[in-house]
């Protein structure tokens, strides 16, 4: 079973990411290509983890926690964020709903 050890800011930085895994030797899945291209040519952010197996994922948070320490950046292993709902994603979803609702007005 996959669990997810790092929520990217972008697709770039996940692969970024997936990458440092790899190379390090452990297997590692970029999620959230197809949530990307549904925010079209607005910077989406929030929608791409970094997935790795059960048995990788204590080296893999480990992997990352030093990659943010070198590189500064502000996204964080996916731990720190894992019981609160992503805020881009719950923006988006309140704009899908509230233009479905205008089009159900409409027709």
């Amino acid at each position: 079973m996959l669990q997810i050890a790092y929520r990217a800011r972008d697709i770039t930085e996940a692969h970024i990411v997936a990458g440092l895994l790899e190379a390090n030797g452990i297997e590692a899945h970029v999620g959230g290509h197809y949530l990307q291209g549904a925010m079209g040519e607005i910077g989406a952010a929030g929608f791409s983890n970094v997935h790795v197996d059960d048995e990788d994922l204590y080296r893999a948070r480990q992997l990352v926690s030093e990659y943010e320490q070198t590189s500064g950046s502000s996204v964080s292993a996916a731990s720190d964020h894992e019981d609160r709902p992503d805020h881009y994603a719950r923006w988006f979803l309140l704009a899908l709903a509230i233009v479905a609702l205008i089009l159900l007005q409409i027709y």
